[in-house]
């Protein structure tokens, strides 16, 4: 929405949010081996779902990955059967919180304070004086593992405690008189205290997809999915498109992966039922994983009766030139492949890059005066294009912690004024394609991703190659164990889910030497122990590399590696 000037046509502004974690389950137990889906949960998905709540005016798209939805429910599941049904939870550091009784042998206390380090040290650790003297605890003890047997319970109990609290939604530690109580109380935390935090963590994440669904609902929001367990579409259909972009890419030894179109038609199938499942209609657009696009994804899309789709800009732009248009002028328009109806949108790297990794330090007041002065030149440069239409697209979550308080006063600050700004209009896809009168024609894609406009972040680097060799050779054992047809339904199924598990995307994008060892460590082993598991529904012996790590980060990216800028710096 807007307060649109006389005359004038207002520049369509689109804020686009990505909402991802891939399967941390072991889908032998449904034990997750990693926090961050009810941690992201409880933080930024529910604080950017009441930032649109508490503006009439604010318009967004917001994308769904269905993986994540199922968790977000499982988690719900497990707090609803914990708290009323006498259940054990099945991730451990939840499980730590909410359990009387902490079972702190050696190896669990050091693990348990290396869990309660995983945060922003700026934002979420220092900015609390009672966690950050818990946190130099917890560092002096990881340096010097002996001294925690003389770490007290309460000791333990208190930065579980604390850990939970600086994940907290930024919206609701302002409003939320339990959270403020235990934030005043501040240590010595009882077992009731720990009670009420879990019964808080179980509201929050049992609320947060109703709230999404009320805000779509009322026309607020539109809302979008990804095809099932975010993989990466292209590459899945054909491994050498990757080549598209990159021409002297090293490739897998593999050439392809087979029956690759037949699962990207089931990642998008699946994706559509989770959807319907928890929204409780089909979505009208598709955030391909990563805004990964081909030729063929675009036909599959379309076919899958999608009404639009959105990359990245170098992927346009490299399109762009292949297919001999201007490239130079004002392409913020909407675009069709070839004669597909299906409508194609492009993120403006710029923008977009500017809220992942620029604003953070600034006041937010004159980030987003920044932000519309920027727009203001795109609208000035578009003058002549009435349709015209700016497409601000990132992750929702990973950002966040980089922020004062959660990114509360920029959030606030950016849906007020863009709403309120005589030349712009804030809008949703379907709603700027109701009154959109034409499409321009794209002779040509170059497939690519919002990252850099190429799949580097997923294949051409040593150890991402050797993970996409894996996934080949176990992909042919579960093509021939299916054709042999002896496995029951339940069996099958299960395979079948353990495979999607298995061709991520998240896995890929983790691997590699720049990113931290102790990030490429994790990854390595939730991607060994996947295909282990799907080789043991197979009843196919367990190949021996997968018993060894195989990749080994060095590095040290911004954001943590969590999020890459749209171009090279």
């Amino acid at each position: 929405m807007s307060v649109e000037t006389p005359g004038k046509q207002p520049l369509n502004v689109v804020i686009y949010w990505h909402m991802h974690q891939p399967d941390y389950r072991d889908l032998r137990n449904g034990e997750y081996h990693l926090p961050w889906t009810y941690l992201h949960t409880i933080k930024d998905y529910v604080d950017m779902a009441a930032h649109l709540e508490n503006n009439d005016s604010a318009r967004a798209v917001v994308n769904f990955a269905p993986i994540l939805l199922e968790q977000i429910d499982d988690y719900a599941s497990q707090l609803e059967n914990y708290l009323h049904h006498g259940k054990a939870l099945r991730d451990p550091l939840l499980s730590a919180l909410a359990d009387p009784v902490l079972q702190l042998d050696p190896d669990e206390r050091l693990k348990l304070v290396k869990a309660c380090l995983r945060a922003n040290k700026e934002r979420l650790i220092q900015r609390f004086d009672v966690f950050n003297t818990l946190a130099e605890m917890a560092e002096v003890a990881i340096e010097n593992p002996d001294k925690l047997a003389y770490f007290s319970e309460q000791y333990f109990s208190d930065i579980l405690v604390w850990y939970h609290l600086v994940w907290v939604a930024e919206t609701v530690r302002k409003n939320d008189e339990r959270v403020k109580a235990l934030m005043h109380h501040a240590r010595h935390f009882s077992i009731h205290d720990r009670h009420t935090l879990i019964e808080l963590i179980h509201e929050l994440i049992s609320g947060v997809i109703g709230r999404y669904r009320r805000l779509a609902e009322s026309g607020r929001i539109e809302l979008s999915m990804t095809p099932y367990a975010h993989p990466i579409i292209p590459l899945l259909i054909d491994i050498k498109s990757a080549e598209e972009a990159m021409p002297d890419v090293d490739l897998p030894l593999a050439a392809a992966y087979p029956g690759g179109l037949e699962r990207s038609r089931w990642h998008m199938q699946q994706g559509l039922a989770v959807f319907e499942k928890h929204f409780g209609v089909a979505p009208t657009g598709c955030w391909p994983s990563e805004g990964c696009i081909s030729a063929e994804t675009i036909e599959l899309i379309a076919g899958m009766g999608m009404k639009w789709l959105a990359s990245g800009e170098t992927v346009l732009r490299n399109s762009l030139q292949k297919s001999n248009l201007d490239a130079n002028g004002c392409i913020h328009d909407v675009y069709r492949f070839r004669d597909k109806e299906t409508a194609c949108f492009f993120r403006d790297d710029g923008l977009s890059d500017l809220i992942g990794f620029k604003y953070s330090d600034w006041h937010a007041d004159d980030a987003v005066a920044n932000l519309i002065h920027h727009l203001e030149d795109i609208a000035e440069n578009c003058a002549d294009k009435p349709d015209a239409v700016v497409s601000i697209i990132l992750d929702g979550e990973n950002a966040w912690e980089y922020y004062p308080e959660n990114g509360y006063y920029f959030l606030s600050a950016l849906y007020a004024k863009l709403s309120q700004h005589p030349g712009l209009k804030l809008t949703t896809y379907s709603e700027y394609l109701s009154t959109c009168k034409k499409k321009v024609v794209l002779p040509e894609i170059v497939a690519g991703s919002w990252v850099y406009g190429t799949f580097s972040t997923w294949i051409g680097e040593k150890d991402k190659n050797r993970a996409w060799d894996m996934l080949v050779e176990a992909k042919k054992h579960y093509d021939r164990v299916v054709k042999e047809g002896k496995m029951d339904d339940e069996k099958l199924h299960a395979a079948m889910m353990q495979l999607a598990t298995c061709e991520s995307s998240d896995w890929f994008w983790w691997l590699g030497e720049y990113n931290s060892p102790e990030a490429v460590a994790a990854f390595d082993e939730q991607f060994r122990l996947h295909l282990s598991n799907l080789y043991q529904l197979l009843e196919v012996e367990v190949p021996e590399y997968l018993t060894r790590p195989f990749s080994f980060g060095s590095g040290t990216p911004a954001m943590g590696g969590a999020m890459l800028p749209g171009k090279h710096e």
